[in-house]
């Protein structure tokens, strides 16, 4: 158990955990900032997390549920305040509806996380501000300090793990859900390189093109709201074409951008018979590079299931590591 006090402070309307862990700083702040990680961990074990939006930057915003043994859900989100990279960071925490949407009938708090090093690796203090000692009261009895203990209880055996979430470990496909997926895949760059080889066409007709024989002949950026994208492939024996559109619903350069996206083919060139699926790219800074996160929503499970089964992941790891190895290296 890494808690190594818990203080409660009625004056200050605190509540402060400290926790010390055999690894560095950086690695225990990646796996707060990798929602691959945190999930791991975030919720107690009989009510583990599903993040499916992850910012880790001032204005950004983090969605979570945790799921019950019976199914139940509990659902929260973080507005982040404040990030300073590698030693502290603050959110505003809450609770919400199960779409994500902020439970304003229940109390919120203001969080700090402060990494620091020690000698046998670092510490974690996490500094909880509640509104009133109604509020502090409240959330006691209804099991915060034993959650959190619980919760905290798992990081070790994350933070051990210098494997599954390190570089080099290729593209990785996580279902969440009956209708979404996540692929994640840490690139050798940083953040600002590696959203330009995603924005810059000159950069995209280099990379992102899946597997060796196809080039990219249409290749139209979209970098504002509204604004729409399209993108054609080509084989190079010139016997297949196809490729995507879709609009821009949100973009906050570098690090988050929220798209529409339809395949269209020659038989198609408008995407009208296409399902339309929604894919938010998020950009965090990691030991080792830029962890890549894509999470698509797909109008239903059966429509999941027929695009995955396309080799898309693979083909994304074949793009991903032509980034690093032509455009990045």
């Amino acid at each position: 158990m890494p808690i190594t006090a818990v203080t409660q402070d009625t004056d200050a309307l605190t509540l402060t955990v400290v926790a010390d862990f055999a690894v560095p700083v950086r690695r225990l702040w990646d796996a707060y900032l990798d929602p691959r990680q945190i999930e791991r961990f975030w919720g107690p074990p009989t009510y583990p997390a599903t993040f499916t939006r992850h910012d880790g930057y001032p204005g950004g915003v983090s969605n979570y549920r945790m799921t019950g043994p019976e199914g139940e859900i509990s659902a929260g989100y973080w507005t982040w305040v404040a990030v300073d990279e590698g030693h502290s960071f603050e959110v505003r925490d809450g609770f919400a509806s199960e779409d994500g949407t902020p439970n304003a009938e229940m109390p919120d708090m203001r969080m700090v996380f402060e990494f620091v090093e020690t000698a046998l690796g670092s510490r974690l203090t996490t500094t909880t501000f509640f509104n009133t000692l109604d509020e502090l009261e409240q959330l006691r009895a209804m099991g915060m300090e034993e959650g959190m203990r619980e919760a905290m209880g798992q990081i070790d055996a994350v933070v051990e793990d210098l494997t599954a979430f390190a570089a080099g470990a290729g593209t990785e496909l996580q279902l969440i859900g009956d209708t979404q997926a996540r692929t994640s895949r840490i690139v050798r760059g940083t953040v600002d390189q590696v959203w330009k080889a995603h924005h810059d066409a000159d950069l995209l007709r280099r990379w992102q093109l899946g597997p060796d024989g196809w080039t990219m002949p249409v290749c139209e950026v979209a970098t504002a709201v509204g604004e729409r994208h399209r993108t054609e492939w080509a084989s190079d024996d010139g016997e297949q074409r196809f490729g995507f559109t879709g609009t821009v619903l949100e973009i906050e350069p570098p690090r988050r951008s929220v798209t529409t996206e339809k395949m269209w083919t020659p038989e198609d060139p408008e995407a009208a018979q296409s399902p339309e699926t929604i894919n938010e790219l998020t950009l965090i800074p990691v030991e080792g590079g830029t962890l890549v996160s894509l999470l698509i929503t797909y109008p239903d499970t059966a429509t999941r299931e027929m695009i995955l089964s396309t080799g898309m992941v693979d083909g994304m790891e074949t793009s991903y590591a032509r980034l690093e190895d032509e455009v990045l290296a």
